[in-house]
């Protein structure tokens, strides 16, 4: 009997005990989007909508056997990696992506959380740049991260574009600039503009920008979606106009949760194709 294959996406990434970011969030983003997700976890993090309390790294080597066990035998068709935290982590992550061979690899370079605590020691820029950043397919950093690791400072849509070009240069074959942390001052626009490079062609994905504080989680999201969309067989730049269009939805039909940088709603993209439906 013939089985219907199953598309399996793992997030090697950090937990968040308010369950609007890091593996949380990536595993219900692959579930609703009708992945089966799997998770090595990299770091246990303390919180909640206020803020991070408390940051507690895992062993190196429990990432790396977390990522051995689910590739010896579920098998993966896409990844995504998230909060790596270390120089030590990243490197053994990198190994195993190379060891596995896999090629639909998502990187999101999460370095400081929405309250402004560091989530990457300034050590682990390196390893990322050097070890990680060259096995990606899709790298998905918001315009302060796109500052560190393009080394400038980013104002404008042509800065953005350069800092685009340098990133692809360290590796990744597709480069998304997500445009969350610009104000619109910059480009002229009241929209969310994605500047996405592939090495020869620019392309600007608009949403509407919604003026909230609930958007916790919301490049884990994103990033977990486009990794969904991989691991099903969308091409990437498919798999990114559904990450965009499911963030646009979970951050539209809020959840109105806790009292600072709430989570975002991540069964609202399913909810509105069941209406469509």
């Amino acid at each position: 009997m013939n089985k219907t294959h199953v598309p399996r996406a793992l997030t090697i990434a950090g937990s968040d005990s308010g369950g609007g970011a890091g593996i949380q969030a990536d595993l219900k983003t692959f579930q609703e989007l009708g992945a089966y997700g799997m998770s090595a976890i990299t770091a246990i993090t303390v919180q909640n909508t206020l803020g991070v309390h408390g940051v507690y790294p895992l062993p190196s080597e429990a990432a790396a056997e977390q990522i051995q066990a689910v590739g010896s035998d579920l098998g993966v068709d896409a990844l995504k990696t998230g909060m790596l935290f270390n120089a030590e982590i990243i490197r053994l992550v990198a190994d195993q992506i190379r060891a596995f061979g896999w090629e639909k690899v998502v990187v999101d370079p999460v370095m400081i959380a929405k309250g402004g605590a560091a989530l990457l020691r300034n050590e682990a820029v390196q390893a990322l740049i050097e070890d990680l950043l060259p096995l990606a397919l899709i790298i998905t950093p918001n315009i302060p991260e796109a500052e560190v690791l393009a080394g400038m400072r980013i104002r404008t849509m042509e800065d953005r574009k350069d800092a685009a070009r340098r990133i692809h240069n360290l590796g990744p074959r597709i480069v998304v600039v997500k445009g969350g942390h610009d104000d619109g001052l910059a480009t002229g626009s009241p929209s969310v503009i994605d500047l996405i490079y592939d090495g020869t062609t620019f392309t600007e994905i608009r949403g509407t920008r919604i003026h909230t504080v609930h958007t916790h989680g919301t490049g884990c999201t994103f990033s977990a979606a486009i990794t969904a969309g991989l691991a099903k067989g969308l091409d990437a730049m498919q798999a990114i106009r559904t990450g965009r269009s499911f963030i646009q939805a979970a951050i539209e039909d809020g959840l109105n949760l806790g009292q600072g940088h709430g989570p975002t709603n991540h069964w609202a993209y399913r909810c509105r194709q069941e209406v469509r439906l």
